[in-house]
């Protein structure tokens, strides 16, 4: 995976964090659909994150 995608799917991630919990989970009563969308997107941002950074050197 390039470095470009995975920035651009972190960015998907963040827009994601901010629309889905008031789209669509903001009608479910229960706390641990939350849970579960916050721990995902977590995992998701930190994957990503180091399929972004895995080239980079002390010298660049």
């Amino acid at each position: 995976m390039s470095r470009r995608i995975a920035l651009a799917l972190v960015g998907v991630v963040i827009l994601a964090c901010y629309a889905l919990p008031y789209l669509l989970l903001g009608q479910v009563a229960a706390w641990w659909g939350s849970f579960l969308f916050w721990i995902l997107a977590g995992l998701a941002v930190i994957v990503l994150n180091i399929f972004a950074t895995r080239g980079w050197e002390d010298g660049e």
